[in-house]
């Protein structure tokens, strides 16, 4: 499509209050920032794909060496507040940590699972055994490229308005998720997962999309000068946390001790 057919049709719908469609191979990237003083940073890059799929490049570190490490495209929870969350300004209890429950009020709910494998619906994301693990120095390097079946309705004419979001932490730096640092994980009791530590669920890194490097645009959000994501996914995030929240208790079973080699 050429860009002034594009910038067309991007001013008519824009008229019309109707979504963007995202040109095949845009790009956006988006810049990993640590949450609750993890030492995790690094880098994403989406790219749309001529056959409507999305290839995805994350290549993060300062993470826990050695444990899986959720992570996810996160969409809009309530069509609005596009940023990542800050201990300043979401910390409610003032304990000095975000919690999932805190924070997921700016990233949103899952949009799109970011697995190694299978699928990539929000049920697909809560399953720790196909989220990448990080390496025994703390760096992940993620690279897939999902088929247009693989992803869900929306996200491609919404890739300006979205987060990409990685789980787990390590306070008490003893290499591993575990109930005496933060005790027990009040976002899985409260879905009736007892026993699983909080470090496993509260949020290590959150970035924005924040540029396009393709000549013809992708959909801009708020922040952007342009429309949030709906929130498509409400209903799917609540059968899936559960999920997501077994398989972290399993995981933290069987991983067991695994000291870190390297400090952050």
């Amino acid at each position: 499509m050429k860009l002034r057919t594009w910038l067309t049709l991007a001013a008519a719908s824009a008229l019309l209050g109707l979504p963007t469609i995202a040109a095949a191979d845009t790009t956006v990237k988006a810049d990993l920032v640590e949450l609750n003083d993890s030492g995790a940073r690094g880098t994403v890059v989406l790219t749309t794909t001529d056959d409507g799929g999305l290839k995805v490049s994350i290549h993060s570190k300062g993470l826990v060496p050695g444990q899986p490490h959720p992570q996810h495209i996160h969409g809009s929870a309530g069509g609005h507040h596009f940023m990542c969350p800050t201990v300043k300004d979401n910390d409610t209890d003032g304990d000095g940590i975000l919690t999932n429950e805190e924070a997921s009020g700016e990233y949103g709910t899952i949009f799109m699972a970011l697995t190694t494998r299978g699928g990539a619906t929000p049920q697909d994301g809560l399953d720790v055994a196909r989220m990448p693990v990080a390496d025994k120095q703390g760096r992940l390097d993620y690279e897939r490229t999902f088929s247009a079946k693989a992803v869900p309705d929306g996200l491609l004419e919404n890739l300006g308005s979205l987060h990409v979001v990685q789980h787990g932490i390590d306070v008490n730096d003893n290499g591993k998720y575990d109930l005496e640092a933060l005790g027990e994980s009040t976002f899985a009791a409260n879905l009736g997962v007892p026993n699983v530590p909080e470090e496993a669920t509260d949020p290590a890194s959150c970035g924005v999309v924040r540029g396009v490097s393709a000549a013809e645009p992708a959909h801009r959000g708020p922040e952007m000068g342009g429309a949030p994501v709906a929130d498509r996914n409400g209903p799917l995030l609540a059968a899936g946390v559960g999920l997501l929240l077994l398989s972290a208790a399993l995981a933290v079973s069987a991983t067991g001790v695994r000291r870190r080699s390297s400090g952050r």
